[in-house]
């Protein structure tokens, strides 16, 4: 039984420290700079794309799995991944490519947000 835990309980750690350490950096850039959220927000958005255009972010998440691709990086890495394919059937693949990659998780968003909004009372935040 220990032969089956042991990996699977690795890979959660693996994961929670990846994740963990893309959500500390970024903690720390909202304490010690003057970035909107919107702008940390495109710059780990835009690290992701950068980091995979090099192709480096696939060794992060060939090592963490989850931990990489769920922050906002991961997105990014979503991305530049589908550009990077469908660049492989010309130019206008590599746009088609990077929006066909990410249409499922962007479908899902579009979708739940529209049923929470349909089952709780939305409202503007009031400053």
């Amino acid at each position: 039984m220990a032969e089956t835990v042991l990996p699977i309980l690795w890979s959660f750690v693996k994961a929670f420290a990846v994740g963990g350490g893309i959500c500390m950096i970024a903690q720390v850039v909202i304490n010690f700079t003057d970035l909107t959220a919107g702008k940390i927000l495109v710059l780990f958005m835009l690290s992701g794309v950068v980091l995979q255009g090099l192709g480096l972010y696939q060794y992060l998440v060939d090592f963490a799995g989850a931990g990489a691709t769920v922050p906002i990086s991961g997105f990014g890495y979503l991305l530049a991944n589908g550009g990077i394919k469908g660049a492989q059937r010309g130019f206008f693949g590599a746009f088609t490519g990077a929006l066909s990659a990410a249409s499922a998780g962007i479908s899902a968003a579009v979708i739940f947000s529209f049923l929470m909004a349909m089952l709780f009372k939305s409202r503007s935040k009031k400053n």
